[in-house]
């Protein structure tokens, strides 16, 4: 018998609300795979592969939390709506900021109801989704490119 490995804890079973507020989560992981096939046409060179590779890491995460919550995970809807128009690259990127700092706000209200092995899961995902929102700040030239307290509803 193997025990797990440290890099990969055992999820713990799920509270009501760890169920729901993972819900939110991957909704929000299916709009940010949905959101990235429509901005990255308006970026190119370095831009274009960091939006292929966000969208890519939002599709194991989606994948990873439909896994964790199992029967009780919503199905992606057909198509969403955007929060803002995307006509050129200064509206992508100013999207893909919008996207990962919903994200991390959705982690971060999963983790006060997480514990064990799905904290780790959710953390690790607020801190990515929290570190690719300011990669795009600082890719748009915004400042602040950082924010202090990611993931917190303002």
């Amino acid at each position: 018998m193997t025990s797990p490995s440290p890099t990969s804890p055992s999820p713990v079973p799920l509270s009501a609300d760890g169920v729901a507020r993972l819900s939110t989560a991957l909704d929000l992981e299916h709009q940010a795979v949905y959101a990235y096939g429509v901005l990255g046409p308006y970026l190119s060179g370095s831009l274009r592969t960091s939006a292929r590779t966000a969208e890519a890491t939002h599709r194991t995460r989606r994948d990873k939390v439909e896994a964790l919550l199992g029967d009780a995970a919503p199905t992606a809807a057909a198509g969403y709506a955007l929060p803002q128009p995307v006509k050129d690259k200064a509206s992508a990127l100013a999207l893909a900021v919008l996207v990962e700092d919903g994200v991390t706000t959705a982690y971060r209200a999963a983790l006060a109801v997480t514990s064990g092995g799905n904290r780790k899961i959710v953390l690790d995902a607020m801190i990515d989704a929290a570190n690719r929102a300011a990669a795009w700040r600082r890719a748009a030239g915004t400042t602040p490119g950082t924010v202090s307290f990611p993931g917190r509803p303002t």
